[in-house]
C-alpha cells in the first residue's frame, strides 16, 4: 500500500534548508572534480585510458576505483556530468543516509563486476554510478512508499527512465556492463537500505481520530509518527505514536 498523505512542514526550517544545500552541493563538487581531471588531461595531453577498468587483468583492477573519473572526450564527460548531479541531487535530499552508503557501494561493486564479466577493453566513464543512482532511487521511492520517496522515483523516471536501455548491449564502444553492474547494485541498495532514513511525519486532523474510534477496523497509516494539528489551535501541536500498519507490508515505525 502507499502512502501518500501529506507530509507535516518541517520542525526545523534550517535543517531543511542545509539538507537541501548539501544535496545541491555535493554532487555539484563531485562534478566539479569530473571536469577539472578531464581538463587536466587535455592540458597534459596524456592518454589516461589505462586508469580505466580492465577485465580480468591483475593491474587493471585497479581501474574499479579510477575509472569513473576518467572519460574519453569531453561529449563523453557532458553526456554523464549532468545525470550525475541531478540523481546524486535527488538522492542526497529524499535518503540522504541511504545514499552515503549506496553511492560508495556502487562505485565500487559495480566496477567489480565489469572487472569480472566485462569484455577485454579498458572500460572508463561515470555512467555505471549515474545507472546505478537512477535504479536506486527508483527501487527505494518504491519500497519506502511515502510520497515524497514515490515523488522523487517518478521524476527519475521522467527525467532518466530511458537509461534502462543502456543495461542491453547495443553499440561495441559502449559499456553496457558498466550500465548493467551499476544498475544491479544500485537496485540492491535502494532495496535493503530503505529503512535507513526516517519516514516522513504526516499531518493528522482530530476528525481522523473520530473515524478511527467509530471504526475500529481502522488502521493508522504507515509512517510513524503523526502530528494533532486541530491541537495546536489550543497551545502546541502534539506528537502521539501510532502503532497500527495498513499492511504486513507497510515500512515499520522509523521516528
Amino acid at each position: 500500500m502507499f502512502n501518500l498523505r501529506r507530509p507535516a512542514l518541517p520542525r526545523d526550517p534550517e535543517a531543511e534548508r542545509e539538507r537541501i544545500r548539501r544535496a545541491l552541493v555535493l554532487p555539484l563538487i563531485g562534478a566539479g572534480i569530473l571536469v577539472a581531471i578531464q581538463f587536466l588531461q587535455g592540458l597534459v595531453g596524456g592518454d589516461f585510458l589505462r586508469l580505466g577498468i580492465l577485465p580480468r587483468d591483475p593491474i587493471g583492477v585497479l581501474g574499479i576505483v579510477t575509472s569513473p573519473l576518467i572519460h574519453g572526450s569531453w561529449g563523453h564527460l557532458m553526456a554523464n556530468v549532468p545525470a550525475l548531479w541531478v540523481l546524486g541531487a535527488l538522492s542526497l535530499y529524499g535518503f540522504p543516509k541511504a545514499t552515503r552508503i549506496a553511492l560508495p557501494l556502487i562505485w565500487l561493486m559495480g566496477g567489480l563486476g565489469v572487472w569480472l564479466f566485462a569484455r577485454e577493453a579498458f572500460h572508463i566513464g561515470a555512467s555505471g554510478l549515474t545507472h546505478g543512482l537512477m535504479f536506486f532511487a527508483v527501487v527505494i521511492g518504491i519500497r519506502r512508499r511515502d510520497a515524497l520517496s514515490i515523488a522523487l522515483a517518478l521524476i527519475v523516471l521522467f527525467l532518466y527512465g530511458s537509461m534502462i536501455w543502456g543495461v542491453i548491449p547495443s553499440s561495441p564502444g559502449i559499456s553496457f556492463e558498466a550500465h548493467l553492474s551499476g544498475a544491479v547494485t544500485g537496485a540492491l541498495c535502494g532495496w535493503f537500505l530503505y529503512r535507513r532514513d526516517p519516514f516522513p511525519v504526516y499531518r493528522r486532523y482530530d476528525w481522523e481520530e473520530e473515524e478511527d474510534r467509530d471504526d475500529p477496523g481502522v488502521h493508522t497509516l504507515s509512517g510513524g509518527r503523526v502530528i494533532d494539528l486541530d491541537g495546536a489551535a489550543e497551545g502546541q501541536a502534539q506528537e502521539t505514536s501510532r502503532r497500527g500498519l495498513a499492511s504486513p507490508d507497510d515500512p515499520p515505525d522509523r521516528s
